[in-house]
């Protein structure tokens, strides 16, 4: 599903020298962000991008979207997110390939299975539709997996997969339709504050007085959070895919599948299989894709899918999550620098989350109720010793 954003070769317009809202970040999260922003009426948002929109991480997720977490908080961005997807078409008259083959996780032992049963009943409790599985319905599903080793399965069959690319240029056409100045190739050298508040935005291009700034830079989060003031704990940590090739008919269609125990992932990719598994990587920005991962995934297909050792790999790529501590985002309005809002560190989970989150990030500026509470997400839950861990597998 990598597929290149459509619109013009350069979207950058004449830099403003003043703008209510200066949003970082052309991805995913900056541009839901900026429409959900525009619709309710807020006029002068520019949107900077120190590359091509939508060409960062939200360039190359694995494209999975889901409601099936463990964690309340979660389930509900990612339930809303569905939604938003399943009509994203209407809504922009974009296609974004959505593919509702489900979703199907697997546990190997009975704590992994303990685990599934209880994601899957604060699932079902807040409306999802998921359920557990046996070997045998596994096997069905997925004819890949060796299901004499697993113990149960969690099947979500709303859930899916779609293309990233078209989500930012659907929400980039509305944004600019409704007045949005977005400006590609433009880097954010410094953040001014007057009497500690947001003041001004420094790019390569100029000056933009603002009053405020919302951080939606993805892996590149820390950077803007230390111009600005206000320490965000984001790390980049590269991840890596790779494509089988294409063989029609030769693949049949099976759920995004995923092995708890090894982080083992799958999915169709057109008449190919999208493959992957959490490589153990180190902080930093290296994004060259490479077969060091192979080792790792194939002692884990031989566990789980020995179908799958050393698949026929024709391509790939390498992107990067944004980890924080505890894996989870942070949404919110800064408590240290008045002006100051971040939308990022969602370890993974950043484009299934992407249409909800831009809507809880607008609820947040505007100061108006949303479906979740404002401090949900805020950084302020790194500022405290202890580091409370809301999500147990992060995939």
């Amino acid at each position: 599903m990598e597929v290149k954003i459509s619109l013009a070769p350069s979207l950058t317009c004449i830099q403003p020298d003043f703008a209510s809202v200066v949003i970082v970040g052309g991805g995913v999260m900056g541009m839901s962000t900026a429409w959900h922003l525009a619709q309710r009426g807020v006029r002068g948002i520019v949107v900077v991008e120190s590359h091509s929109v939508g060409g960062g991480s939200s360039a190359k997720p694995m494209g999975g979207v889901r409601a099936n977490f463990s964690d309340p908080m979660n389930v509900i961005l990612g339930q809303r997110s569905l939604e938003a997807f399943a009509s994203f078409n209407e809504d922009f008259g974009v296609n974004i390939q959505l593919s509702r083959v489900g979703y199907l996780f697997l546990a190997r032992n009975e704590d992994e299975a303990a685990d599934l049963e209880e994601s899957t009943r604060i699932q079902n409790e807040l409306g999802v539709d998921s359920f557990l599985v046996g070997p045998e319905r596994v096997a069905e599903l997925n004819p890949f997996i060796d299901s004499s080793k697993v113990v149960v399965g969690a099947y979500s069959p709303e859930d899916g997969y779609a293309c990233p690319a078209a989500v930012v240029d659907g929400y980039c056409r509305a944004a600019m339709e409704l007045g949005v100045s977005v400006m590609d190739h433009t880097e954010v050298q410094g953040i001014e504050t007057k009497a500690g508040r947001i003041d001004a935005v420094m790019t390569n291009r100029g000056v933009i007085r603002t009053e405020k700034v919302i951080c939606a830079a993805g892996a590149w989060s820390a950077a803007i959070g230390e111009m600005a003031g206000h320490p965000l704990p984001v790390d980049p940590v590269r991840r890596m895919i790779g494509l089988t090739a294409q063989r029609p008919r030769a693949h049949p269609t099976v759920p995004f599948t995923l092995d708890l125990s090894t982080t083992f992932y799958m999915h169709n990719y057109y008449n190919g299989l999208l493959l992957g598994i959490s490589h153990e990587e180190d902080v930093g920005f290296n994004r060259e894709w490479s077969y060091c991962w192979l080792e790792e995934f194939n002692a884990a297909a031989r566990a789980i899918a020995p179908e799958l050792v050393t698949p026929d790999l024709e391509a790939g790529w390498a992107g990067f999550y944004e980890n924080t501590p505890d894996r989870n985002a942070i949404i919110g309005a800064s408590d240290i620098v008045p002006g100051f809002y971040y939308i990022t560190g969602f370890s993974g989970h950043g484009f299934l989350q992407g249409p909800a989150a831009g809507e809880f990030m607008a609820d947040i500026v505007l100061g108006t109720e949303s479906f979740l509470a404002a401090h949900a997400y805020s950084a302020e839950r790194f500022e405290m010793d202890s580091i409370n861990t809301i999500e147990k597998y992060i995939i």
